[in-house]
């Protein structure tokens, strides 16, 4: 435990406010104790909501780290450059990409082909 940070519980409500201060600068905590032992630690929200989101993505994609390593490999060896681009995945779906500036993936369905239907099923997989 970090001594400077670490008060305990009684402590901690006279300086409540030089702590909630505090903790708004990145990375800081208090773990706060009772009778020695560590009880609880103090975060700011950003802070905490940021650690929430990052456990959140390493449960949906759980193999993260293996699969940043492929895509360096295949970009370090060029085989990136057969995979199919989004303009590609789009107009296979029947989307008309519009060009407006920098905002070049810009689709709706009033941009969609004619004559073509995207099932739900494949508008779902566009989606994610």
């Amino acid at each position: 435990m970090n001594t400077k940070t670490t008060l305990s519980i009684t402590e901690a409500r006279k300086k409540i406010f030089k702590i909630a201060k505090d903790i708004q600068k990145p990375s800081r905590y208090y773990t706060l104790t009772e009778r020695g032992r560590p009880k609880v630690v103090l975060m700011s929200a950003e802070e905490f909501e940021s650690w929430q989101e990052t456990l959140e993505v390493m449960r949906e994609f759980p193999d993260l780290d293996k699969d940043i390593a492929e895509v360096d490999r295949a970009v370090k060896s060029g085989e990136y450059k057969n995979w199919t681009t989004l303009e590609e995945l789009l107009k296979e779906y029947g989307y008309i990409l519009a060009d407006k500036g920098k905002n070049k993936y810009n689709v709706s369905i009033k941009n969609r082909a004619k004559g073509k239907k995207a099932t739900r099923k494949n508008s779902k997989n566009l989606s994610r």
